[in-house]
């Protein structure tokens, strides 16, 4: 049996947004570049305030940058790539790149779960039970019932 069907079958409803709203989807991240090239923290300001939905404030240094989204529209991998194909430099110190990785790994992992169906945790029995009453099985007697008490 499908996905598609078992879900149907036990009632599901799939609203997408209906699950969305106490998730954390807000995210606040910090962005740090190198050095060199000097200013471009300002660039990016400016770059990345032109992204409808993403929020910029400065960072507690001249090389940091705040950014707050949503993380069904951008995720941190998104914002890094496009910085870095722009031309920018992000900060590549080994803490950094972990501290990158680990909320690549979180955002993907939340993105793609709340782009998911819901599971069928508690009423898996239901999907049976519709199936079963909807597929012939071998409890039905085409006898007609005076025929059924002849002796």
């Amino acid at each position: 049996m499908r996905r598609e069907t078992a879900y149907k079958l036990a009632g599901r409803k799939h609203d997408n947004g209906a699950h969305h709203a106490a998730s954390g989807v807000a995210k606040t991240r910090e962005i740090r570049f190198k050095d060199f090239p000097p200013g471009q923290a300002a660039q990016a300001w400016r770059s990345l305030a032109a992204l409808r939905g993403v929020q910029v404030e400065a960072g507690r240094d001249e090389l940091t940058l705040v950014v707050h989204y949503n993380v069904l529209d951008f995720t941190l991998q998104l914002l890094d790539e496009a910085l870095m194909n722009a031309g920018f430099h992000l900060d590549r110190s080994l803490l950094i790149r972990l501290h990158r990785a680990l909320i690549y790994y979180v955002e993907d992992t939340q993105v793609h779960n709340l782009r998911s169906p819901e599971r069928l945790i508690k009423q898996s029995h239901e999907v049976y039970i519709q199936a079963y009453a909807h597929h012939p099985h071998g409890d039905r007697d085409d006898t007609p019932p005076e025929l059924r008490e002849f002796k």
